[in-house]
């Protein structure tokens, strides 16, 4: 029987609201000191930044700049995308 690893999430984790859309904000450890970014929409499709952060801070940073420049309807697939 092998044990699970615990993932370390980060208290930051949230759900933003922006123009009649949501994603829940998922930031958690990634088992070296850096933090992963995760956004999931209301579809369960989530989009993954490929790059680590130092902290949670700056993943939760990154993911409001993302949001300010590009607008959240980035991080939210359509029901036909499904």
């Amino acid at each position: 029987m092998t044990d699970e690893p615990q993932v370390k999430m980060s208290p930051l984790c949230q759900i933003i609201e922006r123009d009649g859309h949501a994603v829940s904000v998922e930031i958690y450890e990634d088992g070296e000191g850096g933090w992963i970014l995760e956004a999931v929409d209301k579809f369960n499709n989530s989009t993954v930044w490929d790059d680590h952060f130092k902290t949670d801070k700056d993943a939760l940073g990154e993911l409001i700049a993302t949001i300010e420049q590009e607008g959240i309807a980035c991080l939210v697939a359509s029901a036909s995308w499904q």
